[in-house]
């Protein structure tokens, strides 16, 4: 049975190398990361194979959240790729990649979620990470 995957692919009026940065310089996560329009508390990245990811965010409903990983994969300004986890359901570990491609005018961005537990969790994370990337299409500057 293949687990359900979430893929999504946006135009970013940024470089491959400013993208790359706000999705791994902790000063920079924490001014956009998170789903909806809720404050992001704590971002902590260790970007090198094995290094640690920690975002804490607080969802508009008053929710906060923090998913947690470890890096698998670095190549700056092209790929990321790190395990996703939510704390107390470490069985339900998956797995994100960022990629990113130079684009005329700036990048494309795509971000895939694979190996998610169920149907429920796919939707919820596709619009979880809709939310995220619109931000970060806002945080970057003008979206294609």
């Amino acid at each position: 049975m293949t687990l359900p995957s979430v893929t999504i692919v946006r135009r970013i009026k940024a470089s491959p190398a400013k993208v790359y940065a706000a999705i791994t310089q902790p000063e920079l996560m924490i001014q956009w990361w998170g789903p909806d329009a809720g404050p992001t508390i704590r971002a902590e990245a260790d970007v090198r194979p094995g290094g640690r990811l920690s975002v804490v965010f607080r969802l508009l409903n008053g929710e906060e959240h923090n998913p947690t990983g470890v890096y698998r994969e670095v190549v700056p300004d092209r790929k990321l790729v790190f395990t996703w986890e939510w704390p107390g359901a470490p069985e339900r570990e998956s797995l994100v990649t960022f990629l990113i491609e130079p684009f005329d005018g700036g990048s494309e961005l795509t971000l895939i979620h694979e190996r998610l537990p169920d149907e429920a969790a796919r939707e919820s994370h596709r619009a979880g990470w809709n939310g995220l990337v619109d931000k970060l299409v806002v945080f970057l500057g003008d979206a294609e």
